[in-house]
Order: C-alpha cells, then sequence, then structure tokens
C-alpha cells in the first residue's frame, strides 16, 4: 500500500433522482474533502441527502449528478463504474446490506480483497484464514459466520457487524458507513465501533453517515458536518455533535438563520424519540 495520503473530494455536488414523487433535486451543492487519517461524520435530520451523498460517492446509477464534480487523488469518478470505485478504494458500508443466497462469506471476502491485487500479489488461503480468524474475533463472531451465504439469514446486527468484518478485511483507503448505528444497541454499537477504531491510522479514512450523535462517543471524528436541504450547512469538531444534541437541528437552523425546512420539526434532537 502507497505510503502517500490519499484525497476524496466532493465539489459543488448537485443530485437528482426520479422516483414515484417525479424528479427530485436531493443534493444542492455538496462540497466536502477529507484524506486518509481522518474520521469525518456526517449528521442531519431525515430526508436531508446524507444516504444520496454515500450512493453517489460510490456510483449508484439511479442517483444522476446535474453538477459538480467527484474526486479520488485528483482524478474524476463520476464516469466510473461501481466496481472500478470499489478496487480504487472506495467502500460502501449500507444501513441495509443485501443478502446474496450461494456465496459465502468467506468466497466473498476472498474475492473482494484478491479484487484489488494483481494477479501475481493473491492473497494466500493460509494467510486470508489467520487475518479472517483475528478480525472475527476482534469483533466477537463466531466461527461459523464465515461459511454462512452471504447476509443471509442474518439479523440486522449480524449484517452490520458483517460489514465491518469485510472493512477490516478489505482494508480499503476510504469507507463510507452510512447509518452503521441504525437499530443497534449499544452492545453491538461498541463493538463495531470497535472494528472502525482498529481501522483508524494514516491510510484510513472514514465518513460516516448518522442520525444519532451517540456513535460518536464511541468513534470520535475529526471532523463533523450538519446536513440540511441537500447542503452542508456547519462543520466543526467534535464538539458540534455535543451541541447539535442539546439544541437540535431546528436550533442550529435558526442559529444559522437559514430558511430550511425540515421534515419534521419536532424530530429535532439527535438520538432521542428515535427507535
Amino acid at each position: 500500500m502507497d505510503n502517500g495520503m490519499d484525497t476524496l473530494e466532493v465539489k459543488n455536488l448537485h443530485v437528482a433522482v426520479d422516483d414515484e414523487d417525479g424528479h427530485q433535486v436531493i443534493l444542492k451543492g455538496v462540497n466536502l474533502t477529507m484524506h486518509t487519517g481522518e474520521i469525518h461524520a456526517i449528521m442531519g435530520p431525515n430526508g436531508t441527502g446524507k444516504s444520496t451523498l454515500s450512493e453517489t460517492i460510490m456510483g449508484n446509477p439511479k442517483y444522476e449528478v446535474a453538477e459538480g464534480d467527484i474526486l479520488l487523488n485528483g482524478e474524476s469518478i463520476l464516469d466510473w463504474p461501481v466496481d472500478k470505485r470499489a478496487r480504487a478504494g472506495l467502500f460502501l458500508a449500507m444501513q441495509y446490506p443485501a443478502e446474496i443466497a450461494g456465496v459465502t462469506n468467506a468466497e466473498f471476502m476472498r474475492a473482494a480483497i484478491n479484487a484489488r491485487r494483481d494477479d501475481d500479489h493473491q492473497i494466500s488461503v493460509r494467510e486470508f484464514i489467520k487475518k479472517l480468524d483475528e478480525k472475527m474475533a476482534l469483533l466477537d463472531m463466531p466461527d461459523e459466520m464465515a461459511e454462512r451465504y452471504l447476509n443471509q439469514g442474518f439479523s440486522g446486527g449480524e449484517k452490520k457487524r458483517n460489514e465491518i468484518l469485510q472493512l477490516l478485511m478489505i482494508e480499503p483507503p476510504f469507507a463510507i458507513l452510512d447509518e452503521i448505528d441504525s437499530g443497534l444497541d449499544i452492545d453491538a454499537m461498541k463493538v463495531v465501533a470497535k472494528g472502525v477504531n482498529a481501522m483508524r491510522g494514516p491510510q484510513f479514512g472514514t465518513l460516516i453517515i448518522t442520525h444519532y450523535q451517540r456513535l460518536l462517543n464511541y468513534i470520535v471524528p475529526d471532523v463533523v458536518h450538519v446536513m440540511m436541504d441537500g447542503r452542508i450547512v456547519k462543520s466543526g469538531g467534535p464538539e458540534l455533535a455535543k451541541t447539535l444534541e442539546k439544541e437540535g437541528y431546528v436550533g442550529l437552523r435558526d442559529d444559522l438563520g437559514l430558511d430550511v425546512p425540515l421534515t419534521d420539526d419536532s424530530d429535532i434532537t439527535p438520538g432521542k424519540g428515535e427507535a
């Protein structure tokens, strides 16, 4: 792996999607720059474009980029298919991972690791098993999880741990964690955080998308961004998440003097009153 710092840059990103409600403009000029060695968190109320941003960075064709660019180490990736983005070092841990029958966890992860390697540097079976055993122990995952079909019959918590296991095995330069804490109890959240914190270092950067401040008690970010109405309206250090917990999104919106509609003005405080 290169010892240089990698950079992921989102420039003036405008994104639209066609759904049952027609043509919806969701992102309205997002700007974000992050480097390996940094942990960024994006917070914001429901419906403000957080997941749209993650899906667009990863190349989901459902989302149409109307303006702006996404750069990986200075090179535009807008025309790259999903698999090329993944091989280049982008990883998305999804809120609702897909179930794939007939492919075991171990088979999937070994194929994913080798897809990012040259043909003459494929991971050996022995090296793979040693690493898999080590990472599964870190996440308190039973051995039999490796031979189960990918996410099939997994509980919500098992799926989330499995996403973090894939992250630890593949070791991408950049990971986008889209509401990885959704539906997790505190014990499971601590395990997920343990895995992410184990990756922390100069060769790894992550963008954590969350509605809850509580995850950031366990994975302390370097930078917190707040999204409202398809834009990043404020950025700061980890103390910004604490401020949000106290004031809520409506409070911050009013402090900033923004004329921004929120999906539900009663849903104002991150991590409170939600399942």
